[in-house]
C-alpha cells in the first residue's frame, strides 16, 4: 500500500483533509506522492545522502535546479581549482576516490567521482526544478514541496520526510560598494571567473583573502596578469603541508593527543618557520588561533599553494578594504588611488534556505543555516533534515549523510510495520463483511 493510499485510507472522513486534497487536485500543478524523502539539491551533500538511503534500502527523489550535478563544481569554479585537502577527507560515504588519483584532486578528477559515484549507487535526480516553496502540512503529517521546472512546469511532492542538501554554497554573495554603477571596467564573482588568460597584461584587483580569492591571485600571476589583493580583515594563512604531511591531517591527529590550544600554538610556530611573519606583507594573524577561530565562526584557514611566495616577491600587491569606485579607478580607504582593468569578488557564498523553506524553528531566517551548531544541527522536526551545513566541508558532508539515512531508515522501519497493520486490519474488517 503507497503513501497516499494510507492517508486517504486513514483520513477519508476528515474534513479538513478533504478541503486539502482538493485544493490540491484544483491546482494547476501536478501532484506526486514520494514513498521516500524528497532531498533539495544534486551536490555531494545531496548525492551522499542519497546513496546511504539507497544502501539502507530507502528510496529517494532528488530535486535540481540546474541541469547537472554538482553544478558548483561543473558550472561556477575556476578552471585551475583542486580539492584544498587530501583526498581520504573528501571521500564521500560507501565509496573512496580512484587509487590513481593524486594526492589533491584537480576539480575536473573530482566531479568524474561524483559522477561515477551517481552512478553506482544509480542515483538519478531529477533536474531543471527548482523548488520554489517547502512547507509542513500539519493536516496531512506531510511537507508540501512544490517546484517550477523548464517553461514554467509546476510540480508538487508530498513526502514524509524532506533532506535540506543546498549547502553552504547556494548563492554568490556581492557586496555592495558605493560607485559600482560607475566602474567602466569588468566586474565579476569569482563563480563566473574561469581562467586569468583572459586578463593578461591587465591590472586585476580581487576583493577577498580566503583560499578563492588567494588562489585567483595565483592563477592571475602566472597569466601575466598584474593582481592586487584586498585584505580587509586578519587572517590565517598555514603552509598546505607541515613536516612531510598534510597540515589539516597532521592537525586532525595532534587533536587526538593535546588540547586544541597547543595544537594551535604548534600550527602557528611551524608556520612562522615556513612562511615568515605574515604581518611584515599586510597579512595580520586574527587573536585567536586558526582551530579555535575554526569552530567558533566556521572561519577557514587559508592553506597556502604558492601565493605568498608572489605577495613576497612583489607580483601580487596586498591593498586595504575599498573606500569607493571611480570609472577607471578604485580609492582604498587609507586615502591612496589606483587604475584598475577588472575587478574579481572572491567574496564567497551564502544560503538561500529562507527563501524557499516555509520554517522557522531549524533554521535562522537571518543566515539560512541550523540554528544548532555542529554536530547537532542535522535534524529537525517534523521529518525535517539538513546536510552539508557544517561548516566542515566533504567530512562534514558525510557525517550528516549517515546520520540521517540511519535515522530516517528507522522511521521507515517503524512506519512499515504500521502500514502492514493497518492493511492487515483492513483486510479482517474486509472478510468479516
Amino acid at each position: 500500500m503507497d503513501y497516499l493510499s494510507e492517508i486517504e485510507g486513514k483520513q477519508a472522513h476528515d474534513p479538513m483533509f478533504l478541503e486539502k486534497m482538493k485544493e490540491s487536485s484544483s491546482s494547476s500543478s501536478s501532484c506526486l506522492c514520494v514513498p521516500g524523502p524528497v532531498i533539495v539539491g544534486a551536490g555531494p551533500s545531496g548525492l551522499a545522502t542519497a546513496a546511504c538511503l539507497k544502501e539502507k534500502g530507502v528510496p529517494s527523489v532528488i530535486l535540481e535546479r540546474s541541469n547537472c550535478i554538482a553544478s558548483l563544481w561543473q558550472l561556477k569554479t575556476y578552471d585551475r581549482l583542486r580539492l584544498h585537502l587530501p583526498k581520504q577527507f573528501c571521500e564521500l560515504p560507501l565509496m573512496g576516490f580512484p587509487t590513481g588519483f593524486p594526492t589533491y584532486p584537480s576539480k575536473q578528477q573530482f566531479v568524474d567521482y561524483l559522477e561515477a559515484y551517481a552512478r553506482k549507487f544509480d542515483i538519478k535526480p531529477r533536474f531543471n526544478e527548482t523548488v520554489s516553496q517547502a512547507e509542513y502540512d500539519p493536516t496531512l503529517g506531510f511537507w508540501r514541496v512544490k517546484s517550477v521546472g523548464v517553461k514554467g512546469k509546476e510540480m508538487e511532492y508530498v513526502c514524509r520526510w524532506l533532506v535540506v542538501a543546498t549547502g553552504e554554497n547556494a548563492e554568490a554573495m556581492m557586496p555592495e560598494m558605493e560607485g559600482m554603477g560607475e566602474f567602466s571596467g569588468d566586474i565579476r564573482h569569482t563563480s563566473l571567473y574561469k581562467s586569468g588568460a583572459e586578463f593578461r597584461g591587465k591590472r586585476v584587483l580581487v576583493v577577498g583573502c580566503g583560499n578563492s580569492g588567494m588562489e585567483v591571485c595565483l592563477d592571475l600571476c602566472n597569466h601575466n596578469a598584474r593582481p592586487s589583493l584586498v585584505v580587509r580583515d586578519t587572517v590565517h594563512v598555514l603552509p598546505q603541508e607541515m613536516l612531510g604531511t598534510s597540515t589539516f591531517g597532521l592537525s586532525m591527529w595532534l587533536l587526538k593527543w593535546f588540547p586544541l590550544r597547543l595544537v594551535d600554538r604548534f600550527l602557528l610556530i611551524v608556520s612562522w618557520l615556513m612562511l615568515g611573519d605574515t604581518a611584515r606583507f599586510g597579512l595580520a594573524r586574527p587573536h585567536l588561533g586558526p582551530l579555535q577561530l575554526k569552530n567558533l565562526s566556521g572561519k577557514t584557514p587559508v592553506l597556502d599553494v604558492g601565493t605568498l611566495a608572489k605577495i613576497k616577491s612583489g607580483d601580487i600587491k596586498v591593498r586595504p578594504s575599498i573606500k569607493s569606485l571611480k570609472r577607471h579607478a578604485v580609492e582604498f580607504v587609507n586615502g591612496t588611488t589606483e587604475n584598475f582593468d577588472a575587478i574579481i569578488l572572491a567574496t564567497g557564498y551564502k544560503s538561500n534556505v529562507p527563501s524557499w523553506l516555509k520554517e522557522k524553528v531549524m533554521f535562522s531566517e537571518k543566515d539560512g543555516y541550523p540554528r544548532r551548531p555542529f554536530p547537532n544541527g542535522w535534524k529537525g522536526e517534523y521529518g525535517l533534515y539538513a546536510v552539508g551545513f557544517t561548516k566542515r566541508g566533504l567530512l562534514g558532508t558525510s557525517m550528516d549523510a549517515i546520520r540521517i539515512a540511519e535515522d530516517i531508515q528507522r522511521c521507515w522501519k517503524e512506519e512499515a510495520k504500521h502500514r502492514l497493520a493497518f492493511t492487515n486490519s483492513l483486510l479482517h474488517q474486509s472478510s468479516s463483511l
